[in-house]
């Protein structure tokens, strides 16, 4: 602690995490569990239809998506923990096998991929960072974890669901005078399916429904970070929340693939804002994710160009994931239910009209605004959490007795030696955890 009345220098020296108990955290936040039940009303409106993903996580996740994905760094490199959506059926049994044995070490290497050599992160200036967390982002010997939101697919999927037969919604442009996004055609007022009609409350703004995927998707975010303090806390480390809220500042320490256009199209600004704004040279370039490659793989992409030729393509492949040849609903795909294609026969298919209003919005949005979403881009980190050993000579000095926990003291104890000399030591990983039966 630098300065100010907790000033404190630790006679210790950084004491990195084991890889072992980097596993167990990384399996804490998103490792696989077995099957998600889907233990839905299948039937003709009941919604069921909905889950595009039948693999379970430690979090849950809307519609079985997995949206949120987990980078891993530490003073050697970064890696991305790829999530059952990444990984083949044969895959995603290997590892729940490995996950209910209790082998987190084996899932954890057998799920990463490295994407980056050394710590990466991004400056710690404001507003990359703020100054509650400046003094002790990315110390040496920690472990940061990053969820990062991928927003197309949850998005993409709740409009094949808001924009059906059933609940037939209808959204307008706030920022373009409120006219049709894109679904004029499909209005009630015009033969469609769509209730465009105010007054039966199934109106919505793009800003609205943008607004909710976002939430949606922090929300398992949040159970991430949850379960990795649940963890580190049960394994004696120190952790906490630390600010990620920034449009690109992760991206890009990440070398994410990263696209750019003008603050005036970027915000969505009128013509004549946008015009001002060039006039006085302060219509600046904001640069965004659009998808992270490494040695000509690509290993996350959002629903939208470049990785598809048009969205149309974008929200096919959705419906393909679904109910095409090898979707979650065929015959290639195996569930927790007894008679999966007795089930799976019987799940509704979306309907042409569906598919075509969710394909003429989309395309709206992206003619209108070169971009999906409109107004945040495709990747979004919100927090992030940090993990490494405590000095309990720290709180013994400022605090109350008490605050420390036997399991800190513990963990204190062990690595007391080699953090005063720099070496490594052996792991003090508790493995017997157990992992239940996945409910989600």
């Amino acid at each position: 602690m630098p300065d100010g009345p907790l000033k404190y220098q630790s006679q210790f020296q950084p004491s990195p995490l084991h890889e072992e108990e980097e596993a167990a955290l990384a399996f804490a936040a998103g490792g696989v569990t077995g099957h998600a039940l889907a233990d839905l009303c299948h039937a003709p409106g009941g919604g069921g239809n909905i889950m595009a993903g039948l693999a379970a996580r430690t979090v849950a996740s809307g519609d079985g998506l997995q949206t949120v994905a987990l980078i891993v760094i530490n003073d050697e490199a970064a890696w991305l923990v790829r999530r059952p959506r990444e990984m083949s059926n044969i895959a995603i049994g290997e590892l729940v096998e490995k996950a209910q044995r209790g082998a987190f070490l084996d899932l954890y290497r057998a799920s990463r991929v490295k994407i980056k050599e050394g710590r990466a992160a991004p400056p710690t200036d404001p507003l990359f960072n703020i100054n509650a967390n400046r003094w002790s982002a990315h110390a040496p010997g920690t472990t940061y974890f990053l969820p990062v939101n991928d927003l197309t697919f949850m998005y993409i999927n709740g409009l094949l669901e808001v924009l059906n037969e059933h609940t037939a919604a209808f959204i307008v442009d706030e920022r373009n005078h409120f006219q049709p996004a894109g679904l004029g055609r499909f209005a009630r007022s015009r033969g469609g399916h769509l209730e465009d009609d105010p007054r039966q409350g199934r109106v919505a703004t793009i800003r609205q429904v943008e607004q909710f995927v976002s939430e949606f998707v922090t929300i398992e975010q949040g159970m991430m970070l949850q379960n990795l303090a649940l963890m580190a806390e049960g394994m004696g480390l120190g952790g906490f929340p630390t600010f990620a809220n920034h449009e690109f500042g992760w991206f890009q320490a990440l070398d994410f693939r990263m696209a750019e256009m003008p603050a005036s199209r970027y915000l969505g600004a009128g013509w004549l804002a946008s015009l001002a704004l060039r006039i006085l040279k302060r219509d600046v370039i904001v640069p965004y994710p659009i998808g992270l490659e490494r040695n000509g793989e690509a290993l996350l992409t959002p629903l939208c160009p470049p990785y598809f030729n048009s969205m149309t393509d974008a929200v096919n492949a959705v419906v393909e994931r679904k109910f095409g040849a090898g979707g979650v609903f065929s015959a290639a795909h195996e569930g927790a239910w007894v008679d999966h294609n007795k089930v799976t026969a019987q799940i509704p298919r979306l309907t042409d009209a569906t598919i075509g209003a969710a394909a003429a919005y989309c395309e709206y949005m992206w003619q209108r605004y070169g971009r999906f979403p409109a107004t945040m881009a495709p990747y979004r980190t919100v927090l992030g959490y940090q993990v490494g050993r405590i000095d309990a000579n720290f709180y013994d000095k400022f605090y109350r007795p008490g605050v420390v926990s036997e399991r800190h003291r513990q963990d204190f104890q062990a690595h007391a030696h080699e953090r005063a000399n720099a070496t490594s030591g052996s792991s003090v990983v508790n493995t017997a955890i157990k992992v239940q039966p996945s409910r989600e």
